[in-house]
């Protein structure tokens, strides 16, 4: 099955159904610019690299992730030459030191890496592409090179792990969620199309010594149990997987938990997301330590904006409205932080259009105001589609799609940020 391959924003020969996936959350937000009246509070807010579109990439639609000797990875989307990269980010003294790891080139190492990576227990990066490989996207694999790199600049070793085929016996393009890991190393994640009823499916990359097999777990049928998962999966204690759709269901998306059950997985609808909790989730679950299910509607809740949603576990997976923007667009669902708030970015809004980001105390149920804890102003980040996260000192991080560089031309106004808020989740 070929991928329609066109063109990426201004600098890159890429993938037009890359572009089409992405507006679902952020083209949309684009041609919004409300302002929003959240309060704000000042916060040690700095950007860590600005985005050139070079060899450095641009665009990153991920957050990052933080390694446990508190590195950052992450992936752009493409820019420049590129079909997307993996980079990392290391802190000395009092600055940061941006290297690239590794540049896609389309096939058959895969293109447009719209997750981020995820840190493997042997150190390696793993991740995904949207599209490259067979043209619907890739599994992939990063390491570091066997010898110690004597150069300025250390590009490390790509393996794809698996191309999707996009077949009917499995996925493609799998688009913005993580993958993740169960305790025996086998990865999971989703795609947003293909599969038995070309709605997407979950699929599992198991592992047996140096080979890697892939299986579809479960394949979207639309209606009841959902349609196009733009978000990846989250694992319970008990090893139940859940997730989100974007679509599918009622027309607005679902929220599904997925059982193991005699070597097969039987899919339960936890619930389906209308216009009281807000609609299209794309950003993934996020699990309390409760076990409570927390996410994010992109668009078309009660004010307008989009919304914060909860899934009490004590309560039968009762779905609630945590709260209701008049001026946001969550793509990326929220994260919790050390003190039990609620942590996500707006796509739009705040007091210049760019986007903001915002914390959220638990137990909010539409009662509490959110913090504005930064404004984008478009030179020091604009859109920020990405997932934020803490390190063990409580300093908050995170990317922006576009801004930064406001003359370099990506897909929008600038290529894009890494930035970080100081000391957010150590106050409390």
């Amino acid at each position: 099955m070929n991928d329609q391959n066109g063109s990426f924003g201004k600098c890159n020969a890429g993938n037009t159904r890359r572009l089409d996936a992405v507006a679902v959350s952020l083209a949309i937000a684009f041609a919004l610019t409300f302002l929003t009246t959240e309060p704000l509070r000042a916060q040690a807010f700095t950007v860590l690299h600005y985005f050139t579109g070079g060899s450095d990439g641009g665009s990153p639609t991920a957050g990052v992730t933080l390694s446990g000797s508190g590195t950052l990875f992450g992936t752009t989307a493409g820019a420049g030459y590129s079909f997307g990269t993996v980079f990392k980010m290391t802190e000395k003294g009092a600055g940061w030191t941006f290297s690239p790891l590794y540049e896609f080139t389309g096939n058959p190492d895969g293109a447009y890496p719209l997750a981020g990576v995820v840190v493997g227990a042997d150190g390696a990066l793993y991740g995904t592409t949207s599209s490259g490989g067979y043209g619907v996207g890739t599994i992939f694999e990063v390491r570091p090179p066997a010898t110690a790199c004597k150069t300025a600049i250390c590009y490390w070793n790509e393996t794809v792990l698996h191309a999707f085929t996009g077949n009917v016996g499995d996925g493609g393009h799998p688009e913005y969620g993580n993958v993740t890991f169960d305790q025996a190393g086998n990865i999971y994640g989703t795609t947003e199309l293909f599969g038995a009823s070309h709605c997407g499916v979950v699929w599992e990359l198991a592992r047996s010594g140096d080979t890697w097999t892939e299986s579809v777990l479960y394949n979207f049928a639309g209606k009841p149990d959902g349609c196009n998962p733009f978000s990846g999966v989250i694992f319970d204690a008990t090893g139940n997987l859940y997730g989100n759709t974007a679509f599918g269901g009622n027309g607005t998306g679902t929220i599904y938990q997925l059982v193991p059950s005699s070597g097969n997985w039987m899919e339960h609808i936890l619930d389906n997301l209308n216009g009281t909790t807000g609609v299209t989730p794309t950003g993934s679950l996020t699990m309390d330590q409760s076990g409570n299910l927390y996410g994010t509607g992109l668009n078309n809740g009660p004010n307008g904006g989009g919304t914060v949603f909860e899934l009490s576990a004590s309560r039968g997976w009762a779905l609630s409205l945590v709260y209701a923007f008049a001026s946001c667009q969550p793509a990326a669902g929220v994260t919790v932080g050390p003190n039990g708030s609620l942590y996500g970015a707006c796509q739009v809004g705040g007091a210049f259009g760019y986007g903001w980001v915002f914390e959220m105390p638990p137990n909010c149920n539409q009662t509490c105001q959110p913090t504005d804890l930064h404004d984008f102003d478009g030179s020091d980040g604009a859109y920020a589609a990405g997932p934020v996260v803490f390190d063990a000192s409580g300093n908050l991080y995170g990317t922006t799609y576009g801004g930064g560089n406001m003359e370099e031309g990506c897909d929008v106004e600038g290529c894009g940020v890494v930035w970080e808020i100081a000391g957010v989740g150590a106050r409390h």
